[in-house]
């Protein structure tokens, strides 16, 4: 008896679009922002609340575009990438990968 030969990737995140990845990323962070302005308010000062909430802030602009008859400038634009806000990336990571 022949075995089954499976030509396909069973499970995995890789029959996902780059817009789905993206979406997850985004609410990842949002909710991972919402637990660190929690932890800020919440936690008593200490180390704990030092390490949870401190984070790093990239930033990108002011960017200015000319389009001939319209000219305007978008930014700046920065993402505060904190401990909290990369756990908020994951939860939402594994509730996407367990309910699709």
């Amino acid at each position: 008896m022949a075995g089954r030969v499976s030509s396909g990737v069973r499970g995995g995140s890789s029959r996902h679009r780059p817009g789905f990845h993206a979406l997850v990323l985004a609410i990842g962070f949002v909710v991972g922002s919402v637990m660190q302005q929690a932890a800020r308010i919440l936690f008593p000062p200490g180390a704990a609340k030092q390490f949870l909430t401190a984070g790093i802030t990239p930033s990108i602009g002011p960017l200015p575009v000319d389009l001939g008859m319209i000219k305007f400038s978008l930014g700046p634009v920065a993402l505060d990438v904190s401990l909290l806000s990369l756990v908020g990336v994951l939860v939402a990571y594994l509730i996407a990968r367990s309910l699709f």
